[in-house]
């Protein structure tokens, strides 16, 4: 069985890591840098960078922040927010991320996430794909789509993304566990890696999402408060029998 992951998730806003509930009543948890190190120092597999207001001020992405994330990091992250095209794509991997995470720009630029491929690989490619009730949100949660979430995790993986982050804004910040169904679901479709992201409370969510297909989990709420909480938790999946990365 392939080994699964524990990733912290850190959503940018105004350069400061930010997390609320369902993507609302946002706390500011930090500095991503200074958090992004205490995870790798503590075990984290990989780290997502999330710039959460890029879209939102239809702007590019945070390079700087990029650049001193690299500067300090030995493990794996990958970067979304403001990419729209694989010049933006190409700006953050030269700034030293490993992986492209795009959201609304794949569903607004067709032919974007192949164009992304095609330039870096599909492995340096995730799609980041939101939903509420089983249909895909962009804009921060804010703007329903009319597109079922499963459906469009297949879509975009023929169009070449290598991975899928999937969160359920349902779920979001409740750390009443993932949205099995939705992660199930498009675990179920799909061929490649899938994130569960949304809702994580305790070891026992992650191998609720890891059950049903989900290689890999997000954590945000739950290590933000208590960084030193991730090694436990790892140690926790470990001594329930899933293959977790030491």
């Amino acid at each position: 069985m392939v080994k699964k992951r524990v990733i912290p998730c850190l959503d940018v806003a105004g350069g400061r890591v930010v997390k609320g509930v369902r993507f609302e009543n946002l706390r500011d948890m930090g500095d991503p840098v200074e958090l992004a190190t205490r995870y790798s120092e503590l075990g984290a597999d990989e780290l997502v960078f999330l710039d959460i207001t890029a879209t939102l001020e239809s702007r590019g992405p945070l390079l700087e922040l990029v650049d001193r994330a690299a500067a300090e990091l030995t493990i794996p992250f990958t970067v979304g927010g403001g990419v729209r095209t694989v010049d933006d794509g190409l700006g953050l991997l030269r700034a030293g991320a490993d992986k492209v995470a795009v959201n609304r720009a794949a569903l607004d630029e067709p032919g974007l996430l192949t164009r992304l491929a095609e330039a870096f690989g599909s492995q340096a490619v995730v799609c980041a794909v939101d939903a509420r009730g089983g249909e895909v949100v962009t804009h921060a949660g804010r703007r329903p789509r009319g597109i079922d979430a499963v459906a469009w995790a297949q879509e975009a993986v023929e169009q070449g993304a290598g991975e899928l982050l999937v969160t359920s804004i349902d779920a979001d910040g409740t750390r009443d566990g993932y949205d099995l169904e939705l992660t199930g679901a498009i675990a179920d479709a799909v061929g490649v890696p899938v994130i569960a992201s949304g809702g994580a409370g305790c070891a026992r969510h992650l191998a609720e999402a890891f059950a049903v297909g989900a290689e890999a989990a997000l954590l945000a709420s739950i290590v933000h408060e208590d960084p030193e909480r991730l090694p436990v938790l790892k140690r926790e999946l470990k001594e329930d029998g899933w293959p977790i990365r030491t």
